[in-house]
């Protein structure tokens, strides 16, 4: 299993319309499509971390097929007026939100 773990800025009074876009989102085919096994979001004082885990390690490349869909890009939009980018002076790219694994452990 493949994971990211994406980090950004978010209101606290945020969560229940992020949790609504995303629930709509994960009703249609869209995390099939892109490989997607498990999402989790989680707010921290201010902080929105956004756990993805894919089937496999192809995880970013069905997400860079998808991007193109209708959905993906209404979905992105719709996220906009509550996400920030946690350092807008930095950001380019979602990869630029994705924190970096640095230890892993599984039990056997």
């Amino acid at each position: 299993m493949h994971s990211n773990l994406i980090v950004a800025r978010m209101a606290p009074e945020s969560t229940a319309d992020v949790a609504r876009i995303f629930s709509a989102f994960d009703s249609t085919d869209m995390p099939h499509r892109m490989g997607t096994r498990r999402r989790q979001l989680f707010s921290f004082h201010g902080l929105y971390f956004h756990l993805q885990d894919f089937d496999g390690d192809n995880g970013g490349t069905l997400i860079e097929e998808a991007k193109t869909d209708p959905r993906f890009i209404r979905v992105s939009q719709d996220l906009k007026p509550y996400i920030d980018a946690f350092d807008p002076a930095t950001w380019r790219t979602p990869a630029d939100a994705m924190a970096q694994r640095f230890y892993s452990w599984e039990s056997a």
